[in-house]
């Protein structure tokens, strides 16, 4: 069964080694017939949650502030899977995507108990190094919290510079995660 998929993308590089890694899932969640949808979150306008309380009045645009995360919302609204892509910058997520997952808390605003929409999920890293541990727990508590199904992690270490990724067996990993989706 054809799933949705929305990829939230925080690396400021758009063409980086995370932004390869999102492309080789893709292209293999394509081939199962999937439909995705990647974000480039560094080239939006996202504030950060004020922790207001007021959203989820509106399911269309839950959120009182009105910036890109506009464009977000539907789409995570009807993903199957959210994939959460990022470089590693001091040993957990970039900010841009730590600022765009934690508005999308609007949503559960929507929703008398604050639930959040069940998704399946996947954790997508790119690093210099290898210390991805804060981000898995980070990733594996978030996940439990919210009662979302992981799908798979690919974290690739040793890979700084733009193109280092190249040929790296990391990018196949990539691929055939997307390819086990539907």
């Amino acid at each position: 069964m054809s799933k949705k998929i929305m990829i939230l993308n925080g690396s400021p590089r758009k063409k980086g080694n995370t932004t390869a890694l999102t492309a080789a899932f893709t292209k293999g969640a394509i081939e199962a017939g999937n439909q995705v949808n990647e974000f480039f979150l560094g080239e939006m306008t996202i504030g950060g949650c004020k922790g207001c309380f007021g959203g989820g009045k509106n399911i269309g645009s839950p959120c009182v502030q009105k910036d890109d995360m506009d464009k977000i919302y539907p789409i995570y609204q009807e993903a199957d899977v959210v994939v959460l892509a990022s470089p590693l910058y001091y040993w957990t997520i970039s900010g841009q995507l730590k600022t765009a997952f934690d508005r999308l808390f609007a949503v559960a605003e929507c929703d008398a108990n604050y639930r959040n929409p069940p998704k399946e999920i996947v954790l997508i890293m790119a690093a210099e190094g290898y210390g991805f541990e804060e981000s898995e727990f980070w990733y594996d508590r978030l996940e439990k919290h919210l009662g979302w199904q992981n799908l798979g992690k690919i974290l690739c270490g040793g890979v700084m510079e733009i193109g280092d990724i190249a040929g790296h067996e990391k990018l196949k990993e990539a691929h055939i995660l997307g390819a086990s989706i539907g």
